[in-house]
């Protein structure tokens, strides 16, 4: 992907060893490959991450979140990693700090749309159904963030228009869907698309090929060269 940087030797080997455990994954390694960078230089960048889908990859897309917004596999003391953080607590709330140093842990910024109850009901009763997530890119995006949109079939109009409306305000779209991919596999800037066909076998890629991304985003981060 234009002006990505090398990503770590430890990130790039996760990729390797996802690969090992799921061979028929090989065919998706380049695509994996430029997933991990776009999204790395999306947070190196000040960006964040966004998620959606609908159903199991609703579920999914929060799932990512929770392993992005703590601690997945690797220490994240605030103190190492946000020592300024800790600098302005000590000043403003001396009395707490050591305990913001003990439970607080760095973060990479992460935030999935298919959570908001009120939003989203309000939305698609007052509105329309299929712009639940465009809304929320519209309002939440920026340039800089990357858009992971899940779906299954490549289809689903709701995750389509949002990432239609993420190419408009100039985020960049990555996907994971199935082995024909749909439109979303065309509309997005790099689409993993798993070697499975129907819904529950292309969510059982999915899974392995999410948490491949946290680790490898973790890694490069706050892990070791």
């Amino acid at each position: 992907m234009k002006g990505a940087i090398e990503i770590k030797t430890t990130t790039a080997s996760i990729i390797d060893d996802l690969i090992k455990r799921y061979p028929a994954l090989e065919i998706c390694r380049g695509s994996l490959l430029t997933t991990v960078e776009a999204i790395c230089n999306g947070f190196r960048g000040g960006g964040k991450l966004i998620t959606c889908g609908n159903g199991g990859s609703a579920a999914d897309a929060m799932h990512i979140v929770g392993e992005l917004m703590k601690s997945f596999r690797l220490p994240r003391k605030i103190d190492e990693f946000n020592p300024d953080f800790v600098k302005r607590a000590q000043e403003l709330f001396p009395v707490d700090v050591e305990y913001f140093k003990a439970n607080l842990q760095s973060a990479l910024p992460a935030v999935s749309l298919v959570g908001e109850t009120s939003l989203l009901t309000a939305f698609a009763n007052d509105v329309t159904p299929n712009l639940i997530f465009a809304q929320q890119i519209f309002g939440l995006g920026r340039r800089g963030d990357v858009l992971l949109a899940i779906s299954t079939s490549g289809n689903s109009d709701n995750v389509l228009f949002a990432v239609e409306v993420a190419k408009i305000m100039g985020l960049t779209v990555v996907a994971m869907t199935g082995r024909r991919g749909g439109r979303l596999r065309h509309l997005s800037d790099v689409a993993i698309c798993v070697p499975a066909d129907s819904s529950h076998t292309i969510q059982e890629f999915h899974l392995p090929i999410y948490h491949m991304l946290c680790l490898a985003a973790e890694n490069e981060f706050f892990g070791s060269d």
